[in-house]
Order: structure tokens, then sequence, then C-alpha cells
């Protein structure tokens, strides 16, 4: 059932606070980045050869996170929380498997934990990607950039997890 009867400042409200939760999460992950927290440790790591410059990560995640809240944004304001309780909850559910991902691999620097959340995260991404897609196409197409992203960052992970 849609609910699209916000005024005006309701969905800018909820536009500015999905983009911040997202943003949130992106900021707790940089805390523990490697240019932040541990770039010796980092930096120590055996990578892949494809493994990507640092400089791309920041602009990537900063795109992704967007998408991710004009996503979710897009399914609140068309049928609310009640009406989307499944959709939202997977939303928040892998935003938070987001957040722990960085947390698990930079901060306590354990590779292996953090490749069994990564491959948690993309299953509960691509649910959400689903869940979306049912309530409005544009929100779910908007999550594929981050699918695609986080099956790189899957087999990245379980590269360095195999080089060390």
């Amino acid at each position: 059932m849609r609910t699209s009867n916000l005024s005006l400042p309701v969905q800018i409200t909820g536009f500015i606070l999905f983009l911040a939760l997202c943003y949130l999460i992106a900021w707790t992950g940089a805390l523990v980045s490697p240019g932040i927290a541990s770039p010796e440790w980092y930096n120590s790591l055996n990578k892949p050869d494809w493994n990507p410059p640092a400089w791309l990560f920041g602009p990537v995640w900063t795109t992704l996170y967007t998408l991710m809240g004009i996503s979710a944004w897009l399914v609140w304001k068309e049928y609310g929380f009640k009406h989307a309780a499944s959709a939202l909850s997977a939303f928040f559910l892998q935003l938070i498997l987001n957040g722990l991902w960085s947390q698990l691999f930079f901060n306590l620097q354990n590779i292996g934990w953090a490749l069994i959340e990564i491959i948690l995260l993309l299953t509960v991404i691509f649910v959400t990607t689903h869940l979306f897609y049912q309530k409005n196409k544009i929100a779910g197409w908007l999550l594929i950039p981050y699918i695609l992203w986080v099956s790189f960052a899957t087999a990245l992970t379980a590269a360095i997890w195999v080089l060390n």
C-alpha cells in the first residue's frame, strides 16, 4: 500500500536523514581506514595485483552511500516504514553489516571474520535490492552498483585472506 501523502518538508527531512545515516556509517568506516587508524598493518599485507589504488575507495564509497540513501528514501517516501517494514529492515541490517566489515578488517585486523561477514553482507544486499525492487524499481536499480562493488570487495577480501 502506497502512502505517498507526505508533505514536501517531511520528504526533504526524510531524504536528509537517510543520507545522513548512510554517511554516518561511512564515517565510522573511515575512522578505522588505513589512512587514519592502521596504515602500517594494511600496507604490510600481501594484496593481489588487481587491488585498486587507495584514492579510488573514497569516491566509490561516497557514490555508493549516496545511492543507498536515495534508494531507501524512495521506498520510505512511497510506502513509509509500516508498509515497507521488511525492505527497510533489510536495508538497516545491511547498513549495520557494512559498517561492521570495516571494524572487523581494519580495527580488529581479522581478515577471516571480515570475509565471513562480507559474504553475509552481500547476501543481505541482494535481499534488500530484491525487496526494494518490488516496492520501487528505481530504488532497486540504484543498489546494483553497490552489489557490484561489494562483490568485488568480497573477492578482494578473499584474496587478501588467502595471501596472508
